[in-house]
């Protein structure tokens, strides 16, 4: 078993182009604090327009695809799923929804975790939502002649469980010390997230859930 604390990444030595650019995203995030009282509602619209390239970008990633319209009028809440692979497209727009608009009041945790997985699967038929994996799953790489190779195993499922439990509380208690900055503790979680890989499926439309404190 693995053993995840982040208290550990106080003693390293970070790259001064990392740290430059961290720093520029502190900058950056000071000046949309100023564009977003200055210009609402040009931010709602920018706002809106990421929501739809995030939805329709995250689904690719796991093979579901549908035309950009269509991804519009789910996103936007304007027609019904046709299919399947709509269903799910709609689970990741009511996920997405949540956390741009409660992202201050949702911890992480392992609790809220498979609760946002659940509603990623609510309009599906799949039984899989909140529920870690059940299976043994590997990264893959599909080669042009149709073989695979397997590039990475994840943790398996009887370690998984905890394995989040862990990767939560060492990161929340991280974050509490300010030792380190959480940008870059977070980017450390999502890295950790992946190669557990919890769910059977949904794990990397998960990762772009994930959102900085």
């Amino acid at each position: 078993m693995r053993v995840f604390d982040y208290s550990a990444l106080k003693n390293y030595h970070w790259d001064s182009e990392i740290l430059g650019l961290v720093a520029q995203i502190h900058e950056y995030k000071g000046r949309q604090e100023l564009y977003l009282k200055q210009k609402p509602a040009a931010l709602d619209k920018l706002i809106k327009i990421a929501k739809i390239q995030s939805t329709e970008a995250s689904n690719k990633i796991e093979g579901i695809v549908t035309t950009s319209t269509r991804v519009q009028q789910l996103c936007m809440e304007k027609t019904t799923p046709r299919n399947r692979d709509e269903e799910e497209i709609m689970g990741y727009r009511d996920v997405l929804n949540t956390i741009h608009e409660s992202y201050e009041y949702i911890p992480i945790r392992s609790s809220y975790i498979l609760q946002l997985h659940r509603d990623l699967y609510k309009y599906s038929e799949k039984a899989i939502g909140g529920r870690y994996k059940n299976t043994q799953n590997v990264i893959a790489e599909t080669r042009a002649d149709g073989t695979q190779i397997v590039r990475f195993t994840p943790m398996a499922p009887y370690e998984t469980p905890e394995a989040i439990e862990e990767i939560c509380e060492s990161l929340n208690q991280v974050i509490d010390s300010w030792v380190i900055d959480p940008l870059v503790l977070i980017l450390i979680f999502i890295n950790d997230f992946l190669c557990i890989h919890p769910f059977n499926d949904g794990n990397v439309t998960q990762r772009h859930q994930q959102k900085a404190a």
